[in-house]
């Protein structure tokens, strides 16, 4: 074959350099056109209780604009995303308005009081919805074509560093930060030892760590972005996630009180133990105002780290063969080459929102970039969901991530009690 019949087109970028751009172009829309359009939301933060509640949320003339409005600007979105990538747009619009469909109901069942209320969030329902189709129904070629999970992911995760503020570091305050430095490092370091010594994969192993030691499923889709890990580790990992999170929202501020801890030490032991904004702001609430407040700011201090440690894990990754064997001399470019571009593209993102940007318009284009974010993830899970089997999990011997997980989960638990009682009860009583 020519040399001719295999060159790319000029205009063919790769998928990270393609979800830099749509990111990109996204902010700009915001920035310049001054789109203002939320994604669609169902019954508001309240979410719906009753069936009339729901009615009134899906047919209002503001939610048929919002959703029309989404539906146009991520399908033009999406698609330059896949002309740069290189990739065809056969059967696209019909596989795209599907997973779209499908991720509206992940949200409306997501919005249900109930579910609101134990902090369930809208991709683990999109991920459920994906695997029980995709398990009980053949998935057609033109549904297929519209399944490009990382680049979702990928353009969410540029988005996010919108979200990710440098600004949050003084919010936080110095003991917030120093509580969120020694947890997220030793928890992480554990985690990571404990599934190796459970014979876990360095794939798994880095997803699950950086899940548990910093906030959750951010984590874990940034993680598995930059090491081009594994979509079906990742859905167990956020899974996880997701799942334990439940009960340590409920339980965790009873044993509190039980053992008499203040609301700053238990504000601090819970937003530096569960992983999902939902559930800590619940556990906060039940806390008490003071634990509400404190958990947020331990949270806030947690998700700062989220950029660096996107960064380092990338630069370390690029430094292992395929082996997952570490290389003896990287050249600067293998080094770039394997390097996560989206990467780059969430953290000038967030220096952008940190530092140039008014805080009038961080505040309220980063909010609307926060629930683009949101659906670009919801859509990533849905076509995660409808990629996968049952018998996948089946077949490979998922028993050591989950108690490598719960055994990390563990640990985390403990480390930040004693790390928010030593901060939060001794040294800044």
């Amino acid at each position: 074959m020519s040399n001719n019949a295999t060159r790319k087109p000029a205009w063919v970028i790769g998928e990270d350099w393609a979800s830099v751009v749509a990111g990109f172009l996204i902010i700009a829309l915001i920035l310049l056109a001054s789109y203002n359009i939320q994604t669609p939301s169902f019954a508001g933060k309240a979410g719906w209780g009753d069936f009339n509640t729901l009615l009134d949320g899906l047919f209002s003339s503001k939610q048929a604009n919002a959703t029309s409005a989404t539906f146009g600007l991520f399908l033009v979105i999406s698609v330059i995303g896949l002309i740069l990538s290189g990739k065809s747009l056969k059967n696209y619009f019909w596989g795209f308005l599907a997973i779209f469909v499908l991720t509206l109901i992940a949200q409306i069942v997501s919005s249900f009081t109930g579910f609101k209320n134990f902090g369930l969030e809208t991709v683990l329902f999109s991920l459920v919805i994906g695997l029980l189709i995709s398990n009980l129904f053949n998935l057609p070629e033109w549904l297929r074509s519209a399944l490009n999970t990382e680049l979702y992911v990928k353009i969410g995760l540029v988005l996010l560093g919108a979200t990710i503020l440098f600004g949050d570091i003084l919010t936080a305050g110095g003991y917030g930060i120093l509580q969120a430095v020694v947890v997220v490092f030793g928890v992480w370091y554990f985690a990571f030892w404990i599934a190796k010594k459970l014979k876990v994969d360095d794939e798994y192993a880095t997803m699950l760590a950086s899940a548990v030691s910093i906030c959750g499923v951010s984590a874990a889709i940034a993680t598995a972005g930059a090491i081009n890990g594994d979509k079906k580790k990742l859905s167990m990992v956020v899974s996880l996630v997701l799942i334990v999170a439940i009960p340590m929202m409920i339980f965790m501020p009873i044993i509190a009180k039980w053992i008499g801890l203040s609301e700053a030490v238990t504000g601090a032991w819970l937003g530096g133990t569960i992983d999902t904004t939902g559930a800590v702001v619940g556990a906060g609430t039940i806390a008490g105002e003071d634990g509400l407040k404190y958990a947020t700011i331990i949270k806030f201090s947690q998700n700062v780290l989220l950029g660096v440690a996107a960064f380092a894990i990338s630069i370390f990754w690029a430094y292992r063969n395929k082996r997952g064997e570490k290389r003896e001399r990287v050249s600067l470019s293998i080094l770039w080459e394997r390097f996560p571009k989206f990467v780059l593209g969430f953290m000038l993102v967030s220096l952008f929102y940190s530092f140039i940007l008014s805080p009038e318009l961080t505040k309220s284009s980063g909010s609307l970039l926060k629930s683009f974010c949101n659906f670009w993830f919801a859509l990533a899970f849905i076509s995660i969901g409808l990629e996968t089997r049952f018998s996948d999990f089946k077949a490979a011997d998922n028993k050591g991530p989950v108690y490598a997980f719960l055994a990390a989960q563990g640990f985390n638990i403990i480390l930040t009690l004693v790390v928010a009682y030593v901060i939060f009860g001794i040294i800044a009583a």
